[in-house]
């Protein structure tokens, strides 16, 4: 019963077939292939218009060159307390934008509250020297805990953005989680409510190593390639990484397994709520499923063979988590089974 992370999943079959497909002969290296270029297309063709893309090896990278993209001089870009950028990057956004900083913005069930974005923002005063200058505000979608931004909440933030002249990242590792559950297009979900910029994830969703980070103007991305090639992510073999998207965007692949990843949640938050061993935390919207337990039953579930983590409780929902009570979180994937999931009911029943 392997819930720990959709990282811990291996390549979806297509995808694996595709890279050994063409791991054959030669092709041009450092993003020039035939292979590379047809991507890009599919990349335009998703998105409703030209974007440029840039593939690299982790999310994490592509956070940080993100970063580096919009980085002023003593440059500070919002993102909520939580974030993946703030808390799970180990330094990589400020070491790789040559010292750009991150100002955590509170905010519930994993997203940035506006109101205290427009605070946040405020406090950077223009002509301040000493409190540095606001670069850009960076949101999640699906959030770390499983929740996602509405359309009209990515839109209200952007607005604020503009006003302030300030660019929108999005941290989209999982993407497409986000997107099936929205039911929307990826312009739907970016461009169309002012995302600037995308960090596109595939590596959660059955692809093996396959990251790009998206400039919805590629004017603004004219600095990216040397930006890329100076933090070592400029793959000479790049053709592997866009055989893997081939492979994934092929026939509405990469939804089908969002989807199915995201009904694998549903139906493990249905054993949850079922159950009188567990309940849940908050309601899961992609494919990240929390829970409280008691400790007492922790060490009981682990050793009939569940596998997922402790979870430190967010902020502010920290008040639902009792003294005797932990919060664990629970992850589906593509390659999750319904056995699984039904195995994991019966434990907790």
């Amino acid at each position: 019963m392997h819930f720990a992370s959709d990282n811990w999943a291996g390549a979806h079959p297509k995808i694996a077939e595709n890279l050994n497909r063409h791991s054959d002969g030669f092709a041009s290296a450092y993003g020039t292939s035939t292979l590379d270029r047809t991507v890009d297309e599919t990349f335009n063709t998703i998105f409703e218009r030209e974007v440029a893309v840039f593939f690299v090896g982790t999310g994490t990278a592509a956070n940080s060159l993100a970063q580096a993209a919009i980085g002023k001089p003593g440059g500070v870009t919002f993102a909520h307390r939580e974030a993946h950028v703030i808390d799970d990057e180990g330094g990589a956004p400020g070491f790789l934008s040559a010292g750009g900083r991150l100002q955590p913005v509170d905010g519930p069930t994993g997203r940035i509250d506006i109101n205290n974005l427009k605070a946040a923002i405020k406090g950077f005063a223009p002509g301040n020297v000493h409190a540095g200058q606001p670069s850009g505000v960076s949101i999640t979608q699906s959030t770390e805990i499983g929740t996602l931004y509405e359309l009209s909440d990515i839109a209200a933030i952007s607005a604020l953005c503009k006003d302030n002249g300030l660019p929108l990242h999005m941290d989209g590792a999982r993407f497409a989680n986000a997107l099936v559950t929205l039911g929307c297009t990826p312009a739907d979900m970016t461009w169309r409510q002012g995302i600037d910029i995308l960090s596109f994830g595939g590596t959660k969703n059955g692809c093996w190593c396959a990251e790009a980070l998206v400039f919805m103007n590629p004017d603004q991305a004219k600095e990216l390639p040397y930006i890329r090639k100076r933090s070592a992510q400029l793959f000479s073999k790049s053709r592997f990484v866009a055989a893997q998207f081939e492979a994934y965007f092929a026939d509405g692949l990469w939804l089908e397994l969002a989807s199915h990843a995201n009904g694998m949640a549903r139906a493990l938050s249905e054993q949850i709520t079922a159950s009188k061993k567990l309940k849940l935390a908050w309601e899961p919207r992609a494919n990240e499923v929390f829970a409280i337990v008691s400790k007492d039953n922790i060490a009981g579930l682990q050793a009939s063979g569940a596998i997922f983590y402790e979870w430190k409780p967010p902020h502010n929902e920290a008040k639902l988590i009792t003294e005797n009570e932990t919060l664990i979180r629970l992850v589906t994937s593509f390659a999750t089974t319904q056995e699984e999931v039904s195995r994991f009911g019966d434990l907790i029943a």
